[in-house]
């Protein structure tokens, strides 16, 4: 696997299978944005928050170190996608009202993107980060197999930065003044067929099939659908979302 793109063989998947993020979040974030007129979607893979963002503030960035992730990116009059670091992103400097990192945090350089932050927000800009974990199915033998897949099948593939992930980023040195983030979830109603495709945009699902030569997903599948009610049963998903958020000082 590309080191450098962990998701770079399951790109596609990615773009296709991941859930979305509530409104609510992004209705609050632009209200304690001090305008919208510019966000910065940092990492932003295919663009699953960076669409979001396009409804709330006039000029959207999204940018991402993967091409192949931007390729998947749906095409938006709204929005500009650049191939891109976080650490030195090529943005103008006090340009942005918001910068975000949805789900890809751990995969920067925390020290530096923080001061390429400063450098581009305007003063009284607000970065937020945020992260989710596997989620529930709500069905307690369903989500037991759920979690023996995630920590045992899988798990010896994850990479190490899922720790903070799995942490829900408390564990993350972040700029102060921090602000106090109401509780958000996220909610996908999911056949198991929609279920399966998220698994199999996890980056550690992807680098179990290039080890073992195998699709462990098809297992899972068939462990699941005895509790699952049905090849046409739909079930409600459900995440904590987990985030961080400051009011970034440039000069601090």
């Amino acid at each position: 696997m590309n080191s450098q793109d962990p998701f770079a063989s399951v790109s596609g998947q990615y773009a296709a299978s991941r859930p979305r993020y509530p409104r609510a979040l992004f209705d609050w974030l632009a209200q304690i944005a001090p305008s919208r007129e510019r966000a910065w979607d940092c990492a932003c893979g295919s663009g699953q928050a960076t669409i979001d963002l396009a409804d709330y503030f006039s000029h959207v960035i999204g940018t991402d170190k993967s091409a192949d992730q931007l390729r998947e990116a749906n095409p938006d009059a709204r929005i500009e996608y650049r191939v891109a670091l976080a650490e030195s992103s090529g943005l103008p400097s006090g340009h942005f009202d918001l910068v975000t990192v949805a789900q890809a945090m751990h995969w920067i350089d925390h020290d530096r993107f923080y001061a390429e932050v400063r450098r581009v927000l305007r003063p009284g800009g607000v970065l937020a980060v945020w992260c989710y974990g596997t989620g529930t199915i709500g069905i307690e033998k369903a989500d037991a197999v759920f979690q023996d897949f995630y920590r045992n099948v899988v798990g010896p593939y994850w990479h190490s930065e899922r720790e903070l992930v799995d942490s829900g980023y408390t564990n993350l040195d972040f700029p102060q003044p921090e602000l106090t983030v109401p509780g958000f979830w996220m909610e996908q109603s999911w056949s198991q067929e929609e279920l399966l495709g998220y698994v199999r945009s996890w980056s550690a699902t992807a680098r179990f099939v290039e080890a073992q030569n195998r699709d462990p997903v098809a297992e899972l599948g068939r462990r699941l659908r005895q509790y699952w009610g049905g090849s046409s049963a739909r079930q409600t998903i459900r995440w904590p979302l987990s985030a961080r958020v400051s009011l970034i000082d440039p000069y601090g």
